[in-house]
């Protein structure tokens, strides 16, 4: 999808993730293993993932294409030739990268695990929503509930679209839309039905403006904390619900 003018909000990727997750994302997406990563793949989806950002008008911190750059860097660096006798045995180019992901990794997985604590008036004002019954009905023993990441929002967003019918993205140019009154529009619909399908949510809006900003005001919704996005399995139905009760 081409990024245009008419496309003017803005929302800086990097208060949700940073290009250590996408690629922990990646890692995890492609069942690597971290400590041998298939550098010329990564590179190849991590660069294809900052085009579909760009896409959607997500201001993308530096450190993305800090990113890039090293990524690439190592990719050449690994095509060079092995010298037949080396002098001295040379560092896997890929080291210092493996080494910043498992900081990375040690890290959130510590700061997860602290924000599961439960703290002092955490929550006097609000509950964490309890998800419908159909929807926990419908998970196995062998399922599990996961919440969505932004990447997999960006990569299930990107589907979507591909998926819809040009002649229905019809732009409707004198609309002037709000991020507002989608915001409104999306928090009423969950006052009602308590959750949403992430596809049946893009599919009911018809033109192109109107998808891009539906999908921006879920970003910054999850942003603020007030909805959670969830599905049972990998490219599997992605539900919107209310991050706390009503």
């Amino acid at each position: 999808m081409d990024n245009e003018q008419t496309i003017n909000y803005a929302i800086k990727l990097d208060i949700f993730e940073g290009p250590l997750d996408l690629l922990l994302y990646l890692i995890k997406k492609n069942e690597i293993d971290i400590y041998n990563i298939p550098i010329a793949l990564v590179t190849e989806q991590y660069l294809q993932y900052l085009k579909m950002i760009k896409a959607l008008n997500l201001d993308l911190a530096g450190e993305y294409l800090v990113m890039a750059s090293t990524l690439i860097h190592i990719k050449s660096r690994m095509l060079l030739p092995v010298p037949e006798e080396p002098e001295e045995e040379e560092e896997d180019p890929r080291a210092e990268l493996v080494r910043q992901l498992i900081e990375h990794k040690t890290f959130k997985e510590a700061a997860l695990n602290l924000g599961e604590r439960p703290l002092l008036e955490r929550d006097v004002f609000t509950r964490a929503a309890l998800l419908p019954e159909e929807v926990e009905n419908t998970t196995t023993d062998e399922e599990e509930l996961m919440e969505v990441s932004v990447f997999e929002l960006i990569e299930a967003f990107h589907r979507i679209v591909s998926q819809i019918d040009k002649k229905e993205l019809m732009e409707i140019d004198l609309e002037k839309l709000s991020l507002t009154d989608i915001i409104n529009e999306i928090m009423e619909q969950l006052s009602l039905t308590k959750s949403l399908t992430f596809e049946d949510l893009l599919r009911e809006r018809k033109d192109r403006r109107r998808i891009i900003y539906t999908f921006l005001a879920l970003l910054e919704l999850i942003k603020l904390r007030m909805i959670k996005a969830y599905q049972t399995s990998v490219f599997g139905v992605i539900r919107i619900f209310p991050a706390v009760e009503s």
